[in-house]
């Protein structure tokens, strides 16, 4: 992830805009609704775009068609809500398919739905599953980041055996394969992008307390003073 211009058949980069498509439009009104009740929260919203922008773009060579990075779709999932990472992660990677060559418009849909909505969704109920078990915030935002970012590669491992199975053992063999393949980097890029993120939480705890509060991402005993 991302996988690169024109490596789907036809009707697997159509079929996966499609099912996009919705999570996209229903973010866009999330976000602007959002912005309209809470302007104060721009520049957190711009923190989480560029967050996401700057680690997905940082992009090692793996499974032929594809590559492996960091997603950073999970601070944005934490801080506004998974819906409204599916409409940043299309402008995310729009910009780094014209300007970087990195993914494609053909494949446009099918890495905004592994990047920017299962990774998001992922973030978000792992998040507050963590804190509904009382665990501490760090390890509530490690878990996030980091199983969003590996389940952004399961999805996309599915994605390629769908498009391509194996000759012999079908998708579930061509599953075992990809997702083999890229667990050698995608599990320690996936624990590095947890600690990072809990870093920058911990940034946002500092300067940004009362938002965060305002947001009920943190709770006023974990703040610091």
């Amino acid at each position: 992830m991302h996988i690169m211009e024109g490596f789907l058949p036809v009707e697997h980069a159509l079929g996966w805009s499609i099912a996009s498509a919705p999570f996209v439009a229903y973010g866009i009104y999330a976000v602007k609704k959002r912005i309209r009740d809470n302007p104060e929260q721009r520049m957190l919203l711009g923190v989480a775009a560029a967050f996401t922008f700057v680690l997905s773009a940082l992009k090692l060579p793996s499974v032929t068609g594809s590559c492996s990075h960091p997603t950073g779709t999970g601070l944005g999932a934490i801080l506004f809500g998974p819906a409204a990472m599916a409409p940043i992660g299309m402008v995310v990677l729009l910009f780094q398919a014209l300007l970087l060559a990195h993914g494609g418009l053909t494949t446009l849909g099918a890495n905004i739905f592994s990047m920017a909505i299962v990774g998001p969704y992922v973030a978000a109920a792992l998040f507050y599953l963590a804190r509904r078990l009382k665990l501490s915030f760090a390890v509530s935002v490690f878990i996030a980041a980091s199983m969003a970012n590996l389940l952004t590669y399961v999805t996309t491992s599915a994605q390629l055996a769908w498009a391509f199975p194996d000759p012999e053992g079908g998708f579930v063999a061509s599953f075992a394969k990809f997702a083999g393949i890229f667990a050698i980097t995608q599990i320690p890029l996936a624990i590095s992008e947890g600690l990072l993120t809990v870093v920058i939480f911990n940034a946002l705890k500092r300067f940004n307390a009362r938002e965060l509060q305002d947001m009920n991402v943190v709770s006023p005993s974990e703040v610091r003073v």
